[in-house]
Formats: structure tokens, C-alpha cells, sequence
């Protein structure tokens, strides 16, 4: 045990965690460290894919295309 009650609580409550939230947890310290030392936000998300399907848009419709990624993501 270290001299750090809260590093040490911080470590047992990582460690309970699966790797996706521990993932979170790190994410979010990253944030939190940047808001610290002023850092501007990360820049907003572009969406220059907007409008790269459009040449499929009379053969699939927004719900096929929904299902489809559904599909994708189940195990």
C-alpha cells in the first residue's frame, strides 16, 4: 500500500473495472487534465463523410442501412 490513500483507491476501483471502462476512466482523466492546465477542447468532430453513401441511396434506405450495422455489432 502506498502513501497515497487516494491513488490507492483510485488503483482498486480500476481494477474492478472491465477494460472498456477502464478505458473511460482514462479518457476522462485526460480531459480532466487538459481542463486543469487550460488546454482548448479537442476540435469538434468534422463530418466530411456526410453524403458518401448518397450513390446508394435507391438501393438501401436509412432502416436497411440500420439494420445492417445492428447486425454488425452483434456478436
Amino acid at each position: 500500500m502506498s502513501a497515497d490513500p487516494i491513488r490507492d483507491e483510485l488503483e482498486h476501483a480500476l481494477e474492478k473495472l472491465p477494460p472498456a471502462q477502464q478505458r473511460e476512466v482514462l479518457d476522462f482523466a485526460h480531459f480532466l487534465d487538459a481542463r486543469f492546465r487550460g488546454l482548448p477542447p479537442r476540435a469538434p468532430l468534422r463530418m466530411a463523410w456526410a453524403g458518401g453513401l448518397k450513390d446508394l441511396r435507391d438501393q438501401f434506405t436509412s432502416v436497411d442501412l440500420q439494420h445492417k450495422a445492428s447486425d454488425w455489432r452483434e456478436p
